[in-house]
């Protein structure tokens, strides 16, 4: 595959999610006739930075797919998501976590490692050897990529919860500032855009099942790959702005799962019993750490029922107190009568 074709991909990605939320942010003022953008809820400035991290990591996910990386260990490895949140939420975030949830994500760890190392022995159906040094590099530019989401949903998080939950701006802003960095890679649209026009390109199979319409093929997988990424996109904001990242990596988590299943039955790619126990051993530590990190500590719960009972013993006390004051009061001045009826008398 021709790593232009993956700069052709993001920037198409950003180019219709930019045009489809457009027309809800323009408003036109009455008596002109030229549109302005609405006042933004978040400075620009926040979404500037993550239009950096965005961009670069979208890069290198459609850059991947040209360095001899199957698409299932694409998969599992951006499933390790997890290890990348808890080290970033422990370091930025000052965040603390239980024994159980350290140990769930070193068990992912774990799976992400043994599923990188299972490539399969040939990487095509002519069964030419792979080429190491690709495979290296693409695992390295997962690496990066895995970083940089962490990143990003650091910064989202801060963003939402300073701002407030607004990621339809969000989407808008991070995908339209992302459109400029793409003029540095003009030549790589360019050839990107040809190949996309390039029947030969295509497998014989194709050729024989699409006939005439085979030229349209590559620009149709195109639109439903704009439309996926659309509601991918719309969606991850929607709920990391209005759940904990728990709910959201459990969300994830499946939605990977599922593609994995996919891939492996219809492209067959890729899969073997190395594979197989690296994938499992990561969906199940994602699932171990959304149910450890779910479940409601029981220290907790008894210092909040001490708590609790504090502010009552205090109340208590203080009526008690109360009442011996006003009854000493009540006895001074019972004395202080008696003795001013005696001096009157």
């Amino acid at each position: 595959m021709d790593a232009h074709i993956g700069t052709t991909l993001t920037f198409s990605q950003m180019l219709f999610i930019t045009s489809q939320s457009l027309p809800s942010f323009l408003v036109f003022k009455q008596g002109s006739f030229i549109p302005k953008l609405k006042p933004r809820h978040v400075p620009l400035q926040k979404w500037a930075l993550q239009v950096l991290v965005l961009t670069s990591g979208s890069l290198l996910n459609n850059w991947v797919y040209a360095f001899s990386v199957p698409l299932t260990v694409q998969i599992i490895f951006r499933s390790a998501g997890l290890a990348v949140s808890m080290l970033l939420g422990y370091l930025v975030l000052k965040k603390r976590y239980s024994f159980a949830q350290v140990a769930a994500v070193a068990f992912v760890s774990a799976g992400v490692v043994l599923a990188t190392l299972s490539r399969p022995s040939t990487s095509n159906a002519s069964g030419n050897p792979p080429d190491i040094g690709r495979y290296t590099i693409g695992v390295v530019m997962l690496t990066v990529s895995l970083l940089l989401t962490g990143i990003l949903g650091v910064l989202q998080e801060r963003t939402y919860t300073t701002y407030g939950p607004h990621w339809k701006e969000g989407v808008f802003y991070t995908h339209s500032l992302s459109l400029p960095v793409f003029l540095f890679f003009i030549p790589d649209l360019k050839r990107g855009f040809g190949g996309l026009s390039d029947p030969t390109r295509l497998s014989p199979e194709s050729l024989n099942t699409f006939g005439r319409f085979s030229s349209i093929v590559p620009y149709a997988i195109l639109g439903a790959n704009m439309l996926t990424q659309l509601a991918c996109v719309s969606g991850v904001n929607q709920l990391t702005s209005h759940v904990s990242s728990v709910s959201t990596n459990l969300v994830l988590t499946t939605r990977k799962a599922i593609s994995l299943c996919f891939s492996v039955w219809w492209f067959g790619n890729g899969w073997n019993a190395q594979l197989g126990v690296g994938a499992g051993m990561v969906f199940l530590g994602s699932l171990l750490y959304t149910f450890v990190s779910s479940r409601p500590r029981a220290s907790s719960g008894r210092t909040a029922r001490t708590d609790a009972r504090k502010p009552a013993a205090a109340s208590v006390a203080a009526d008690a107190g109360n009442g011996t004051a006003r009854g000493l009061s009540d006895a001074r001045r019972t004395a202080w009568s008696a003795t001013m009826k005696a001096k009157a008398e």
